[in-house]
């Protein structure tokens, strides 16, 4: 039985799954690469990217089946403005990279973060 009520799945609702599932996997494969964003007294920081992949996972999951899309449309919005800071201090840190592509890159993908949150909140229905 599906959720009448539950937003179509939408082309940019399946890519944003399709990220949440690639950058999920690269979380829980190599949290080093995430490192950059988590502040430096946190912890945990590994179990904490780990977490937020399997986070992205879940969402992606979420997303794709009517009847959790609403639900994981508002979790994935609000994952996407959760881990914004550590994008933004990510994008701090690389000011002085040694690769441009990089430094770029990282303050690039800054604006990309709201059609993204938009995405998931009409994934949501909102």
């Amino acid at each position: 039985m599906t959720d009448s009520t539950a937003a179509p799945l939408t082309l940019g609702a399946k890519g944003l799954a399709a990220a949440f599932v690639v950058s999920g996997v690269v979380h829980l494969a190599r949290p080093a690469t995430f490192r950059p964003l988590m502040p430096k007294k946190l912890p945990a920081p590994d179990a904490v990217i780990k977490g937020s992949g399997v986070a992205e996972i879940a969402c992606a999951a979420g997303l794709l089946h009517p009847r959790t899309r609403t639900a994981a449309g508002l979790a994935s919005a609000a994952l996407l403005a959760g881990v914004f800071p550590g994008n933004v201090t990510m994008a701090y840190r690389a000011r002085n990279a040694k690769s441009p592509v990089y430094k770029w890159g990282t303050v690039a993908r800054l604006p990309l973060q709201w059609p993204l949150i938009r995405i998931a909140l009409g994934a949501a229905g909102r």
